[in-house]
């Protein structure tokens, strides 16, 4: 008897050990399973940061060629600004009235160059702002001063005391304006 049990001993020692050997690959192969899960989710979350990154990359392209586009349209834009000073002040003078005769030949001469700088100046973009009889606008017009007359509509332009430019589609410089303000309150002018 001592025979079996010692083979009852052995067999129920080996079959413990199967089943510690059975719940060591199952664990093994859970822990494996979730290795597997955790390095899948990382590959996935290192794949969408790569996309989004790779999309961020693409999109700053895009917008730095974008910019370069707009400062090469724009480039001449101070340029342009610079000129209109001496531009304006050479009309006002070409215009100023003169009984002179030989004085106003040379005028006309000069007043030829004015409006050949003019088409240059339009032919670059530069275009000078409508501004004279038309509805106020605070985005291309600066109100400096008001008159209240009923004889003339609500908010037009009265006066111009600077011309306003554009530059292709950009304000270079607003038109300084007179402006006509009144209203049924007001009774008297002001």
């Amino acid at each position: 008897m001592a025979d079996k049990e010692k083979d009852t001993v052995i067999v129920d020692e080996t079959e413990h050990v199967d089943v510690d050997s059975k719940e060591s690959k199952k664990e093994k192969k859970t822990k494996q399973q979730q290795r597997i899960e955790f390095l899948e989710a990382e590959v996935k979350e290192l794949n969408d940061k790569y996309l989004r990154t790779l999309a961020e990359t693409e999109n700053f392209k895009k917008r730095i060629q974008a910019e370069k586009v707009l400062d090469r349209k724009y480039a001449a834009s101070n340029f342009a600004t610079e000129l209109l000073v001496p531009y304006e002040q050479f009309s006002k003078i070409v215009d100023f009235p003169s009984d002179n005769e030989l004085l106003n030949n040379f005028l006309i001469g000069f007043k030829m160059i004015r409006d050949q700088f003019k088409s240059v100046l339009e032919n670059e973009g530069v275009v000078e702002i409508k501004t004279l009889g038309e509805v106020f606008d605070a985005k291309v017009h600066h109100a400096i001063e008001k008159e209240s007359n009923k004889d003339k509509p609500n908010g037009t332009v009265l006066e111009v005391l600077q011309n306003g430019y554009l530059f292709k589609d950009r304000i270079l410089r607003p038109a300084m304006v007179k402006i006509n303000e009144w209203s049924e309150d007001n009774g008297e002018d002001k």
